[in-house]
């Protein structure tokens, strides 16, 4: 179906050339699916890019492309218009910014039947439907009049695949097409990408950093890294027997679901063969959790209930109930994790908790006073100890303010540190003490990666030296490699400054590594609450049972 061979892909700025893929070739046979496996900025997107001749302009590329006996790298962008969308499909990885804001979602798959068929109006019509139908969206007319910030992050995905496979492509690209979903959601993807793949005898070419995920769909992989391919053969034989040490660290940056580790091995630890899986005890954690809870609440929930009022018609209102009835404690020192599916109230109830929405009733008790009736100053000064890191940091920091600047505005506000230059110099260390360098200070968000932008929401959350710290899916779109390195930092901050945190996240294995207590959340209300391992090993309701039966454990 796709022959690759020794594609080379320079990028020219500034009269210097900067080459990402370097020479690789591989074939993805009729019917099948190949998975191609890296960390971000490996070259895998870039490659997918060239397939479907959506390079920049400023790109060189060297090599050969044949979808069967078309050269695609030699082709005219004319004759690209009709392949791209009819022959490839593609599945692009943030369904939100693929898709238009002004246009319905039944228009836009509306948009490439009218493009690339002879169907006349009804007939697109009735096909985007069935479409609908297909990749199992509930309410298909609805959605097809829906906007996309109406839907939620799965439905999105939904109309993205069912835009893709809309003219039944031979071929289907899917680069990231779950990242920073739920893992059930994540699943169910997954389940409905194979099962279209059977029915249409369509071949899949799958993107992503998850090497766990990508084994339980990919019948071969290819493993990428710096550009160059350093593995490739069939997806059982790569996970059971990885050659290479950047394999290995892929397949175990994922937190493990049967023993506790102290830190997590990165890519970096398997490539300098370092050895970093120190277990803790049982006895360890008894006594640290016995010291833990014999102290008072920092931090507890009364009958906690957020409602929205949704307006159907002209006077109808139906109460959502985000938050209903939550209540728990949080302690000094303490890691409390918040689990469950989009939509469940988690990131509502983290949102409450910071005031930063308004509850509907109930108490929030912080270092014993009710935080729920304060002044406005009182409530400045509670900003101060209760902070924030957000899930996406390149929409969180200001892309006009250089990231010291962005580190120093907050301890101006709340007057930490008595001068200028005291500052200054306490944010080049907590720079350093977050894996970057005195240099950034002037550089701009635009100029770091997804896991160093990261660590700056890190540095801005710490600098008001806070006791504690809301971590609202902070790891959720980073790659397995550089998620394990923010977890290990985020306990190693935890340790030297004694944060407590609420780590809000939808994938238990990541909560089960980070937390000492664990909250299960289900449509507002607390599905089970208890030892993190305890829910693993023993979950009492159905609910989690499927939410640990979807995480991705590979073959």
């Amino acid at each position: 179906m796709l022959q690759v061979k020794n594609l080379s892909i320079k990028f020219s700025s500034h009269k210097k050339q900067t080459e990402v893929v370097k020479k690789i070739s591989f074939n993805i046979g009729m019917n099948k699916i190949l998975g191609i496996v890296g960390e971000s900025g490996s070259g895998k997107s870039i490659t997918s890019l060239a397939i479907l001749g959506l390079l920049s302009e400023n790109a060189i590329l060297d090599g050969d492309i044949f979808f069967k006996d078309k050269n695609l790298a030699t082709i005219s962008d004319k004759e690209f218009q009709k392949i791209r969308g009819r022959k490839i499909g593609v599945i692009f990885q943030e369904p939100m910014s693929s898709l238009n804001p002004s246009l319905t979602c039944g228009n836009q798959v509306y948009e490439v039947l009218k493009q690339h068929t002879k169907l006349n109006k009804k007939e697109i019509f009735k096909e985007v439907i069935i479409l609908f139908e297909k990749v199992k969206l509930p309410t298909p007319h609805r959605i097809y009049n829906s906007y996309p910030h109406q839907l939620s992050g799965g439905q999105k995905q939904r109309v993205m695949i069912a835009m893709a496979i809309a003219c039944k492509p031979e071929l289907l690209i899917a680069d990231e097409p779950t990242t920073a979903l739920d893992v059930t959601v994540q699943k169910e993807i997954i389940v409905l990408l194979k099962e279209l793949q059977a029915e249409n005898k369509m071949s899949i070419l799958f993107i992503s950093h998850d090497l766990p995920l990508v084994s339980e769909i990919a019948d071969d992989l290819i493993v990428i890294y710096e550009g160059e391919i350093i593995e490739q053969g069939k997806t059982q034989d790569i996970f059971r027997n990885p050659k290479k040490q950047y394999t290995k660290g892929l397949i175990n940056s994922k937190p493990s679901l049967s023993e506790r580790l102290k830190k997590l091995p990165t890519v970096d630890d398997f490539i300098k063969k370092r050895t970093v899986s120190e277990l803790y005890t049982k006895s360890e954690r008894e006594q640290f959790h016995q010291k833990l809870y014999d102290s008072k609440p920092l931090l507890e929930i009364l009958n906690l209930k957020k409602y929205f009022e949704n307006h159907k018609g002209f006077s109808k209102k139906h109460a959502i109930k985000a938050v209903d009835d939550v209540s728990f404690k949080l302690y000094e020192g303490e890691t409390l994790g918040l689990v469950g599916e989009s939509g469940c109230g988690k990131t509502t109830l983290g949102r409450t908790i910071l005031h930063l929405e308004e509850i509907t009733s109930g108490q929030i008790f912080f270092k014993g006073k009710d935080i729920t009736v304060l002044s406005k100053v009182e409530l400045k000064n509670l900003r101060k100890d209760i902070q924030i890191i957000f899930q996406d940091p390149f929409s969180s920091l200001n892309p006009r303010i250089s990231v010291g600047n962005a580190i120093l505005e907050p301890m101006t506000v709340h007057n930490i540190l008595p001068t200028y230059k005291d500052r200054k110099l306490y944010v080049l260390d907590l720079l350093k003490k977050v894996g970057l360098e005195e240099d950034h200070f002037n550089r701009y968000p635009h100029e770091f990666s997804g896991g160093q932008r990261q660590r700056i929401g890190i540095a801005r959350a710490i600098s008001l030296k806070p006791k504690l710290i809301i971590c609202d899916e902070s790891v959720s779109a980073l790659d397995v490699s550089v998620q394990a390195q923010v977890l290990n930092l985020l306990n190693e901050l935890k340790k030297s400054f004694n944060f407590s945190y609420i780590f809000i996240s939808h994938d238990l294995s990541v909560v089960k590594f980070m937390s000492d207590q664990l909250i299960v959340m289900n449509q507002g209300k607390i599905e089970e609450i208890n030892d993190s391992d305890k829910i693993y090993s023993a979950p009492k309701s159905n609910y989690t049972k499927n939410l640990i039966a979807a995480i991705p454990k590979g073959i």
